[in-house]
């Protein structure tokens, strides 16, 4: 198992993919695609690179640096001003070190190593697929109030979502927005709380609602599909049951249908978006491409960190809790020194040693992101986990092998079931499938606190957890050897920041 970051790698592919962990065999990449929705232009400017440029918010400073941006040979696609974000084409390989040089830009990038159009489709699909005969066999034992496949999700028990369900299943007025692939708003399971205000695509940082362009395409990864469901599929008697299935769930689409990529223009189109359209609760499982940690002592890469910080910063002062995924490269982010070996991503990548201190996961190592490991059925460390003490907020259930951490039955498999695009239902694991179970205990606080500051949720969120000490020996496959060591106490360590949330308390406190 080849993993990183907070989705999966598929074996021999060089790009971060929102794949599962296997457990079956994956699925295989599908062919090429003749188009992508990078940018408008894309097909016309083979040599075109996309670029952030950051400058003092406002439109006074913006205007002046867009004139600039002309003169050095870039075309302004969107202009952020309001965060001081302005997303710029160009050919000129030399663009972004002369626009540095212009009085009023505090930094600027690339946003990419590949031109614009020279991207393959690694598009995946499911990891496994909910089969018919389990589907039956789990609707024989659901119990009164159940949905009917409600018997297979070991997960919400294991963060008393089932029963925060009979007190309360969040509140209407709460939305949470997925940042990620394509959301099918026509699944039975979501189209009941799908919000369609504040849905959007934002490939190539240009929000557009025409045509429903929130949805997957043909061949695009399933994995926001999955997300969603796990927040917020509606308790209906049919399907499966999020954890907050009574609020509403919107679509914010920033992975690239033929690369699966999530750029850094696509990723502030997106927090910008969900902070100007009322949006409550963002989720965020991926890491921005092409590096799997942005190094602030790189004039590109810090450019990037910059943009994405702003555009975080700008949702949460809208009132925005943003929770992401830790990501499942197994590793410990609080130790000094890290061997990145798959960066960037979207050309040839060159292996690296990155100081922490200087290098971030984006989104998930951001100031004020709520971030968060994966467990297994278990309830210990999932075995890809990221994990590292000051790093990790809070865990919930992401999933594991079934061979490492098999759930109880009815249940029968130990990764988590939920929606999947054309009305169907599949598995997946990974702190992918964390994130949105945390995601949807800050709706439901947020249901039951509507008032509440960013700060006092998450301040909710983290003492209502429930506190789990470090797993001493964390041997998960039992062979004998110790995997990973959690350092800290019961109320905040390595592995499970403040403990797992807790749905229940949520609703009731």
């Amino acid at each position: 198992m080849v993993v990183a970051s907070a989705v999966a790698f598929l074996p021999g592919s060089a790009s971060a993919r929102p794949a599962a962990i296997p457990d079956a065999p994956a699925s295989a990449p599908s062919g090429s695609d003749a188009g992508s929705d990078a940018g408008s232009d894309a097909g016309s400017q083979a040599a075109s690179m996309s670029y952030v440029v950051n400058v003092r918010p406002g439109k006074g400073t913006s205007a002046r640096v867009q004139r600039a941006v002309a003169k050095a040979g870039g075309d302004v696609v969107i202009a952020y001003d309001r965060i001081g974000v302005i997303v710029v084409h160009s050919a000129d390989p030399d663009f972004a070190k002369t626009i540095r040089a212009v009085r009023g830009v505090d930094s600027a990038g690339a946003t990419r190593t590949a031109p614009l159009s020279a991207q393959s489709d690694n598009a995946l699909g499911a990891e496994r697929t909910l089969t018919a005969a389990e589907a039956k066999a789990a609707a024989g034992k659901a119990t009164a109030g159940q949905d009917e496949l409600e018997p297979l999700q070991w997960d919400l028990p294991a963060m008393k979502a089932d029963k925060a369900h009979g007190i309360s299943l969040g509140s209407r007025d709460v939305t949470v927005a997925v940042l990620d692939s394509g959301v099918d708003d026509t699944h039975p399971d979501i189209a009941p709380n799908f919000d369609r205000r504040a849905s959007a695509s934002c490939l190539g940082g240009v929000p557009v609602q025409k045509d429903d362009a929130w949805r997957p395409v043909a061949k695009e990864s399933d994995h926001g599909m999955h997300v969603a469901g796990s927040i917020a599929a509606a308790k209906n008697g049919t399907g499966i049951t999020g954890v907050a299935p009574g609020v509403k769930v919107a679509s914010l689409k920033v992975a690239e249908p033929a690369t699966g990529m999530y750029y850094t223009e696509a990723v502030v189109c997106g927090f910008v978006w969900a902070a100007d359209h009322g949006v409550d609760v963002t989720n965020n499982s991926y890491y921005t491409d092409p590096w799997l940690f942005h190094c602030k002592t790189d004039a590109d890469q810090k450019a990037l960190v910059d943009a994405v910080g702003r555009a975080a910063r700008y949702a949460e002062r809208k009132g925005v809790v943003n929770v992401a995924a830790a990501g499942n490269a197994k590793t410990d982010l609080a130790q000094e020194e890290i061997l990145d070996k798959t960066s960037p991503n979207d050309t040839t990548p060159v292996p690296r040693t990155v100081r922490t201190e200087d290098c971030l996961d984006l989104p998930s190592q951001l100031p004020g992101v709520v971030t968060v490991s994966a467990t297994g059925a278990k309830g210990i460390k999932a075995s890809y986990s990221n994990y590292g003490k000051g790093v990790i907020d809070i865990t919930a259930p992401g999933g594991d092998r079934t061979e490492y951490q098999a759930p109880r039955p009815p249940a029968v498999d130990g990764r988590i079931l939920s929606t999947l695009p054309g009305g169907r239902f599949g598995y997946k694991g990974g702190t992918s499938m964390a994130s949105p179970h945390a995601a949807g205990v800050v709706a439901l606080l947020k249901s039951t606190h509507p008032y509440a500051s960013v700060e006092r949720i998450k301040s909710l969120l983290y003492r209502q957890a429930d506190a789990m000490p470090c797993t001493a020996p964390y041997d998960y496959n039992g062979d004998g050897t110790v995997d990973a060591v959690c350092e800290g106490g019961p109320d905040r360590n390595g592995f499970y920041g403040a403990g797992m949330a807790d749905a229940l308390d949520a609703v009731r406190k």
